[in-house]
């Protein structure tokens, strides 16, 4: 092997390493670290991109990932591995409802008791309200009761809040969660579907006493069900714009903050390479996933990746708070369940593949 082929190899290798460990410092820096001295953008940026090893590490991760993508496509691998593996993932939108439910719940009940409103990094002085909103929206999530109404309260309350706040756009995966739960209401298990199926029965008792099922909740149901197939547009929309924002607004446009991190947590001894390489890596990493899931291309592998990333910051970073994470554990998860839906490069794709598939011409055999 030749000396080019070993330093290509090496690269590629710490390239790898680095795209990994990077979620250790991509992690919602606000949450881990009190702030630092404010660094100058554009010199932080030209010191970092001037910088031979640098410009290597990152033009061979661009190369490699433009690679991969395009061999992939080029080739389709394991064609059947991955029929299987889509339909697999498509059997579970039935549970989607709870998933969602889930992972928006759960971190609202967290942010409830530990007083905090969506953000840990916006604790009002009204610690009393944060909490009885916190704890009871979510626990109506997880109950799955009231799930449409309770899920555009919180997100009404959300844009309110930004309106005033813009520190909570670090939470902005609530907008797509809340969104995706009013459109598909609370599934089953839960306490809506309970309800619905006794409301259901004419020979319940129940169903001569609840003026609303019939009335206000069955035909909203029947009115936007058609929108149920747009979740996944929302979902990965949304997360894209956060990736973005944590990307590009935390890490590149705030590097005195994501030094810190790299500094407080001693994260070169991890991958050992200039602490600015990991803070572009980061920010490059998380832009990367958030325009692939915003435009829907190679939606699950990129989900696989945000699951990674978040993974690695919470064996990373010990004292990030676990909880503000779960919503885009969740989400994520749905993603990969979803895949991208419609309007996404991933549809165009697969229609293109199948018109191929159907308009070449059928093979003939032909006899010795």
């Amino acid at each position: 092997m030749s000396s080019t082929v070993r330093r290509g190899a090496a690269l590629s290798g710490l390239v790898t390493l680095l795209t990994l460990a990077t979620g250790t410092a991509s992690a919602h820096v606000k949450y881990v670290t009190p702030g630092s001295d404010p660094v100058e953008v554009a010199a932080f940026l030209a010191d970092a991109l001037t910088d031979p090893f640098n410009l290597a590490v990152l033009s061979v991760g661009a190369f490699g990932t433009i690679a991969t993508g395009l061999a992939y496509l080029r080739l389709r691998p394991f064609p059947d591995d991955v029929r299987v593996f889509r339909r697999t993932l498509r059997s579970y939108e039935d549970r989607l409802p709870w998933l969602l439910r889930l992972a928006v719940g759960l971190p609202l009940v967290g942010a409830g008791f530990s007083g905090y409103f969506f953000s840990p990094v916006v604790q009002p002085a009204a610690p009393v309200f944060v909490r009885l909103f916190g704890i009871t929206i979510g626990f109506l999530l997880l109950f799955g009761f009231g799930t449409r109404l309770v899920a555009a309260v919180g997100l009404v309350s959300y844009l309110v809040a930004l309106a005033v706040e813009p520190a909570l756009l670090l939470a902005f995966e609530y907008v797509p969660g809340f969104l995706a739960i009013a459109l598909v209401g609370g599934g089953r298990p839960s306490a809506d579907h309970v309800v619905a199926s006794m409301a259901a029965d004419d020979r319940t008792v129940y169903s001569r006493l609840d003026p609303f099922y019939r009335r206000v909740a069955l035909p909203f149901v029947e009115r936007t069900r058609h929108l149920e197939s747009y979740v996944p547009v929302i979902l990965r929309v949304g997360l894209g714009l956060t990736f973005v924002y944590l990307g590009v607004a935390q890490k590149l446009m705030e590097p005195g903050d994501a030094l810190a991190v790299v500094a407080k947590y001693d994260l070169t001894a991890v991958v050992p390479v200039a602490p600015e390489l990991w803070v572009v890596g980061a920010g490059l990493t998380e832009l990367l996933v958030g325009v692939l899931l915003i435009v829907g291309a190679f939606t699950r592998a990129a989900s696989g990746v945000a699951f990674l990333l978040f993974t690695t910051t919470l064996f990373g970073l010990p004292d990030d708070p676990v909880l503000a994470h779960i919503s885009l554990f969740g989400l994520v998860s749905a993603l990969l369940v979803t895949g991208g839906g419609p309007y996404s490069v991933d549809a165009a794709l697969h229609d293109s593949s199948t018109t191929a598939d159907t308009s070449a011409p059928p093979r003939t055999t032909q006899s010795d």
